[in-house]
């Protein structure tokens, strides 16, 4: 089993490597916390409800040797709606495309018939080079983690495969995150950059904006209404008559849920909630566009859209 701590330095004279990784894991694993974490700028959205990853988020890490794609997927889970089962299809498609997949296993829990389920799908994948990143590690005593490593090396080599690496880290104490960069970077083909230096992702902005909006609406209702809530940029327009050095961008946008009593919920008394979702999503979209911003939302019901293939289609998935 190999387990690596910081230490490895790229050679001077390494050809230079671009190539997709993309993590995969139980919701709620740590991945978007990692992709943020390794890209240094919040790209992919995070929050402590699972499930809240609906979109291929790619984050780009350019380095002097390198440059690694992140995508970021959907947690793969058992499906109980049709949304469930389009996310799941977008899982196993994204991991055929990629060159390296790092499964993200929490150090601060054991592992359970989630880890398994996809450890079973991973081992079908022969051709591509699988790293077990151990997240979360600043959560848990070296005794927990030790343990933890060994039962994922056996993971494994119960199910007939080789990890590639076993990484531990942890992207909020920001521990081994570059190295973990540096044993994906190897695993890449050979090739210039993929992408332009500097840029972060490559996700339209139009949807980054509705995941910021949705990550927002979600805070202090995630047990009420984990996943119905989706959001559509109906339109982004500068706004006219401004002058060049004060410059102001509409930005129009649906909140959608499924049932006419989640509204209140949303919308909060005397719409106090959805005037607080519009001041925090704003300040994080002027900070991703550089500019700013005024935001008008709206809440409107599209009834059980997680069931109905029609609106999934209109709502972007």
């Amino acid at each position: 089993m190999s387990v690596r701590s910081q230490s490895s330095e790229p050679s001077a004279a390494a050809p230079h490597r671009a190539g997709f990784a993309c993590f995969v894991g139980r919701p709620n694993a740590g991945k978007s916390t990692l992709t943020n974490a390794l890209v240094g700028q919040k790209v992919a959205i995070t929050a402590n409800q699972p499930q809240t990853t609906r979109h291929t988020v790619r984050g780009i890490v350019h380095r002097e040797d390198a440059q690694l794609i992140l995508v970021d997927t959907p947690g793969l889970h058992k499906p109980r709606t049709l949304l469930g089962e389009r996310l799941n299809d977008v899982v196993r498609t994204t991991w055929a495309e990629v060159d390296v997949i790092g499964f993200c296993l929490p150090a601060n829990e054991k592992i359970g018939p989630g880890d398994r389920f996809i450890a079973k799908e991973l081992a079908g994948i022969r051709k591509t080079p699988k790293i077990a990143i151990v997240t979360k590690t600043d959560l848990v005593d070296s005794k927990t983690l030790a343990e933890q490593l060994i039962a994922i090396d056996q993971l494994g080599k119960e199910l007939g495969f080789e990890w590639a690496e076993i990484v531990p880290v942890s992207a909020v104490g920001d521990k081994q995150v570059s190295l973990l960069a540096d044993l994906l970077v190897p695993l890449l083909p050979e090739g210039p950059a993929l992408y332009p230096e500097g840029d972060l992702t490559d996700e339209p902005e139009q949807v980054m904006i509705a995941e910021l909006i949705r990550e927002a609406a979600l805070e202090g209702v995630r047990d009420e209404l984990p996943h119905s809530i989706a959001v559509v940029v109906e339109e982004m327009l500068p706004r006219e008559d401004r002058p060049a050095d004060k410059p102001l961008l509409d930005i129009h946008a649906n909140l959608f849920i499924e049932r006419p009593s989640q509204k209140g919920i949303i919308i909060g008394p005397k719409g106090e909630r959805l005037k607080k979702v519009g001041i925090k999503s704003r300040k994080q979209i002027e900070a991703l566009l550089g500019t700013p911003v005024f935001l008008d939302l709206h809440v409107k019901v599209a009834k059980d859209w997680q069931r109905d293939p029609k609106q999934l289609r209109r709502l972007g998935f």
